[in-house]
């Protein structure tokens, strides 16, 4: 983690993060592509539907595999890179017969490392195995909710799950957000913690450096008009004046529980995540 002097007002209390572990060499062209951006905006309307989105630099998205479909073949890990579109580093591996894919890359992980995925293998950072042999303890990401589907869960910078039991056909986890859940034990997860974990450190500084991510400026409800926002109005500085936060279309904003009641994964869900 970088932490700058306060030379200007902008520079005073950010951070960045050390990049100084990552190979100097050039992505992959063949695993980069250019994805259009919606910044916001409906693409049958075009109409803005999520606000505080547009600009930002431009930035090709890297194909990242998260199956990782071929088993019992060792791969060599010939970069780490920075991905612009995630909070976690990537690793591109090469395959005996010159294939080349991006991975997740987790911590503590070397250029030169050998990794492997199949239904068994050692307890090293980066191995991919079945649920089923892994033992309790194990730190694992890049969760398969279902068998042969990818990985889906714990893919942002330092996140990890922790193996809490092992049943008849399940695997209980606890997920980064203290929730414990069941997966199939035919489910794929990787070993080890995601790479990054000192991002939940980064502070962005200055306004600038956040419209260059594509985040447009976020105007508080209580400096807006009644017409505008339920927070609105109201005589020099005010509170909201409602007993609990809305959103601008009158929904309740905070402490709500959004999940489905119905939804048929619940039933996976051993115990709940803890309120702060």
């Amino acid at each position: 983690m970088k932490i700058y002097k306060p030379t200007t007002s902008g520079r005073r209390g950010m951070t960045g993060i050390d990049f100084s572990l990552l190979s100097k060499e050039k992505s992959e062209k063949s695993l980069l592509v250019n994805i259009k951006r919606s910044v916001g905006r409906s693409k049958s309307s075009g109409r803005i539907t999520v606000r505080h989105k547009g600009g930002g630099v431009k930035k090709l998205y890297r194909i990242i595999e998260f199956a990782q479909k071929r088993i019992d073949a060792p791969a060599k890990i010939i970069a780490l890179e920075y991905d612009p579109n995630r909070t976690a580093f990537i690793a591109l591996i090469e395959y005996a017969n010159r294939e080349r894919q991006y991975v997740i890359a987790p911590q503590d992980l070397k250029v030169g490392d050998e990794i492997i995925f199949a239904e068994k293998t050692p307890l090293k950072p980066g191995n991919r195995a079945k649920l089923k042999n892994i033992p309790v303890g194990t730190m694992v990401y890049n969760i398969e909710l279902e068998p042969g589907k990818g990985g889906k869960l714990v893919r942002s910078g330092g996140s990890f799950a922790e193996v809490l039991a092992q049943e008849e056909n399940y695997v209980n986890l606890k997920m980064p957000s203290t929730e414990v859940r069941r997966f199939k034990n035919e489910c794929f997860a990787s070993i080890g913690m995601v790479s990054n974990p000192e991002n939940r450190y980064y502070r962005v500084g200055k306004a600038g450096k956040s419209r260059l991510k594509g985040r447009r400026p976020h105007v508080r409800g209580s400096a807006m008009n009644p017409v505008d926002h339920p927070h609105g109005g109201g005589e020099g500085r005010q509170p909201i004046g409602l007993k609990h936060p809305k959103t601008p279309w009158g929904k309740p904003a905070l402490g709500v529980k959004t999940r489905n009641r119905k939804k048929w994964t619940n039933k996976f869900i051993i115990q709940r995540r803890k309120k702060k």
